[in-house]
């Protein structure tokens, strides 16, 4: 007698790997970065009225040097190796020095709503600055989204400033370059070692020159050790140009330079609430319909392939 057997088949199951997406921790540390930043204005208008323009930016930078630079020693880190000592220079000049200096000077005859057309325009300058450094090429609705944010924001400081181009203009051109440089090869440098070590190292390396500049400047422009001075001053060192830094390199790094970089299409609207809250300056009704457009913007670039 024959036994006839039957094979059973396991049913085969197909898994379907999830789809890629940026990681939520990147996108809320560059969003504290932002925040960070926002605040930036409001304590430099606070800090010139205990200190003088040069005084101001050379204090901060050694203050944050000193910060960084205890960090550094207390952790043991090593030295960053020999080829990222170039990228290091080009954060240096342009975040360290370049933006603080600049911004510093134009804010002594701006407005903050007329100076936050830099931070309104820097997302779109960095992501320009991100395809010709990196290689990176966003998609079309990438930068659709990015130039609509960015007239969006343009459009609301130009007329919170009535429209007028003053002599600080130049300077905050400059800034706008300069800084979307030090964000661009911040943002490369922090794929390769973490993101407090690149500012860190940024700012130790100014420390030699940031250090006799204070000096220099302190005895030649007249301090006057005020609540908000002081108070300014110590946001822009541990705030603005430390801690600031370490969570937005950090989140470029999570979910790449130019995603990140339009989050700070939210920074001037930001800095505007900041102004009305710390410094008495007075929003328009534009304020919320800007608002509302540049979130969309965000929105969408945030969604968009890089």
């Amino acid at each position: 007698m024959r036994t006839q057997s039957s094979a059973t088949t396991a049913p085969s199951i197909t898994v379907t790997a999830p789809r890629e997406r940026p990681r939520f921790g990147g996108t809320l540390q560059a969003a504290l970065g932002v925040t960070a930043f926002s605040l930036t204005f409001p304590a430099t208008v606070w800090g010139l009225e205990g200190f003088g323009p040069w005084s101001l930016v050379a204090v901060r930078s050694v203050l944050a040097a000193v910060i960084a630079g205890c960090c550094l020693l207390l952790l043991r880190v090593a030295l960053p190796d020999r080829r990222h000592w170039a990228g290091l220079a080009v954060v240096a000049a342009g975040v360290v020095l370049g933006f603080p200096l600049l911004t510093t000077l134009a804010l002594r005859t701006s407005t903050t709503a007329h100076a936050a057309v830099v931070v309104g325009l820097l997302p779109l300058t960095t992501a320009l600055f991100s395809a010709l450094r990196t290689g990176t090429r966003p998609s079309r609705t990438f930068w659709v989204a990015a130039l609509a944010g960015a007239g969006a924001v343009l459009a609301f400081t130009v007329q919170q400033s009535g429209g007028a181009l003053t002599a600080a203009d130049g300077y905050l051109a400059g800034a706008l370059l300069v800084c979307a440089a030090g964000y661009t090869e911040g943002g490369r440098l922090a794929r390769v070692m973490p993101g407090w070590q690149v500012i860190g190292w940024a700012l130790v390396l100014c420390l030699p020159l940031t250090g006799p500049a204070a000096a220099l400047a302190l005895s030649y422009e007249p301090v006057s050790l005020t609540a908000h001075g002081v108070a300014g001053v110590l946001w822009l060192a541990a705030g603005s140009q430390f801690l600031g830094l370490v969570v937005w390199y950090r989140g470029m790094a999570a979910i790449g330079i130019p995603r990140a970089s339009q989050l700070q299409l939210a920074q001037p609207l930001l800095t505007l609430v900041w102004s009305v809250l710390l410094l008495g300056e007075h929003l328009t009704v534009a304020a919320p319909l800007t608002a509302a457009a540049v979130l969309v913007c965000i929105a969408v670039t945030q969604r968009s392939r890089s």
